[in-house]
């Protein structure tokens, strides 16, 4: 059903999936950077790699579904996102309604996913930055959960923590259902990725 391998199409970009996280190897693996597994993931099944630098991020261009789709990883650091956001909206004119966000959320379990159509910032702060640069917050996000914040840890310290390898794997099973989704959301179809896998 999912990931038709096909040449990558002629036309210019319609939509954007980037993944929030940070980049370096001591953040591999944390909590806040399950945006950034998610959209590995996405890569992964589409025989893609994420290794080109533009607009301040790791991107490639490929066809996800019928759509040609820039695929990001910003290096700008979680709380900067939205200047590489951005200017990759401004640069192919992609309005923020084609702007697909995947990142963590710890108010949900580690397994759990919730899709929006739009939102607040919801206290995080790379989407936060980007409805501040974007003036907008029209773009639709797939929210990975990463637990709740144990009472005794700093917010901080919790997002930048490693994942159990329990959780881990956990989680690379919810960035596939979230790649799933998010060809979905790109053909139109985001009633039916939020009816699917909502949790």
């Amino acid at each position: 059903m999912f990931f038709r391998k096909k040449e990558v199409l002629s036309s210019s970009v319609e939509y954007i999936i980037v993944g929030l996280g940070n980049s370096g190897t001591k953040y591999e693996g944390t909590r806040h950077n399950a945006g950034f597994i998610a959209v590995d993931c996405i890569a992964e099944k589409l025989g893609a790699k994420i290794d080109r630098i533009k607009f301040k991020s790791l991107v490639t261009t490929c066809a996800f579904g019928e759509r040609k789709v820039l695929l990001m990883k910003p290096s700008t650091y979680m709380n900067n996102s939205g200047l590489a956001v951005v200017e990759a909206m401004q640069f192919y004119k992609i309005p923020p309604e084609r702007v697909i966000v995947i990142f963590d959320d710890i108010s949900l379990d580690v397994g759990k996913m919730r899709i929006r159509r739009k939102g607040s910032d919801g206290g995080h702060n790379g989407i936060k930055n980007i409805i501040y640069l974007s003036g907008s917050d029209q773009f639709p996000r797939i929210k990975l959960g990463v637990g709740h914040k144990p009472e005794r840890w700093q917010l901080a310290d919790w997002v930048l923590s490693q994942f159990t390898e329990s959780e881990y794997k956990l989680l690379t099973e919810t960035a596939d259902k979230a790649a799933q989704a998010a060809e979905l959301m790109v053909s139109g179809q985001t009633d039916k990725a939020m009816n699917l896998f909502n949790s």
